[in-house]
């Protein structure tokens, strides 16, 4: 797939479409000379630590394609010493490939990469090589880069866990076929068919979901005349303005002051009373309040309520059940 995006393979079927200044090129049918432009270009590729050239220093292979693209000189060693700065190897600028460990080899292909500041990386299995740490590590690293420079990101791994951590979108193929393609927490919690389904079985739910995913909709929540149950003894309720605004909680008739939380703030020191999050709270911290307070979590999206998040809720994500 990755060989067919950057024109390697020929697509013997169909189109494939990659934007370049307000139009789109299709790869599949385009001139050499909009291939070869959108490789020096648009397009990157990251795969593990090979093509990196045992002859040339760590500087020298990131400046590889810059000069490919003929940029001057002093633009090149600026760019290179950013993307060395950026992985964390501007002491080893000058070794070369084999005086490197395996994780910093994949750092240095990845620097590359970054240098010519292509819109669009393809990376295949980049961090498979590597032990767990440093494999870790990487993804970490790649995640806080991806959040400072917006790419695009086409990321191939056989390794499911890899692909709910660092995925926005995932594609499961099977066959050469797209099998399902969705967002990390609709594969875990609605697998298209029992391909995906064995696929996802052994996953960590913790690590993937999120509250939005989870939660009761206040459409599906019981309400009266405005305010929202939030037990299914009906002692609880939260009292909702226009735009779902908070205008109150009350229980058994009184008076219930909601407490908030934001991520980072210690879980050990919320009282005994429902909580309000941020809709996108991950499960793991969902549970640990729930857990803490004895009550449910109210989930806002910019200070308007959206959902409900109790132990019905984060029952079914654990057993892998969706609610209907």
């Amino acid at each position: 797939m990755l060989r067919c995006i950057n024109g390697l393979n020929t697509v013997s079927r169909g189109k494939l479409f990659v934007e370049h200044e307000g139009r789109q090129i299709d790869i599949a049918s385009c001139t050499p000379a909009e291939l070869k432009m959108m490789r020096t270009k648009r397009i990157a590729m990251v795969f593990q630590k090979f093509a990196l050239m045992p002859w040339l220093t760590v500087r020298e292979n990131i400046s590889f394609g810059l000069e490919m693209q003929g940029r001057p000189e002093k633009e090149r060693k600026k760019l290179v010493d950013e993307k060395l700065e950026l992985v964390g190897l501007t002491q080893w600028r000058n070794k070369k490939p084999d005086e490197l460990s395996g994780g910093m080899q994949q750092r240095v292909g990845l620097a590359r990469a970054l240098a010519m500041d292509a819109d669009i990386l393809l990376m295949d299995e980049p961090f498979s090589a590597l032990d767990p740490l440093i494999r870790q590590g990487l993804q970490d690293e790649l995640l806080e880069l991806q959040r400072k420079l917006s790419k695009t990101i086409v990321f191939v791994s056989h390794d499911l866990d890899e692909a709910l951590k660092l995925g926005s979108r995932i594609a499961i193929m099977k066959d050469g076929r797209i099998i399902q393609y969705s967002k990390p927490e609709e594969i875990v919690l609605n697998p298209a068919d029992d391909y995906v389904r064995t696929f996802v079985a052994h996953t960590n739910p913790l690590n993937v979901l999120c509250g939005r995913s989870l939660m009761r909709t206040l459409d599906n929540c019981k309400r009266i005349n405005g305010s929202v149950c939030l037990d299914p003894g009906g002692d609880s309720w939260l009292d909702l303005a226009e735009g779902n605004t908070i205008k109150g909680a009350r229980q058994n008739g009184e008076s219930l002051d909601l407490q908030n939380w934001i991520p980072g703030q210690a879980v050990e020191g919320l009282g005994r009373r429902p909580t309000l999050v941020d809709s996108n709270i991950g499960m793991r911290d969902a549970l640990q309040i729930r857990y803490q307070t004895g009550n449910k979590l109210v989930l806002h999206d910019n200070h308007k309520v959206v959902g409900i998040l109790g132990d019905s809720e984060l029952y079914h994500a654990l057993l892998g059940k969706n609610l209907g």
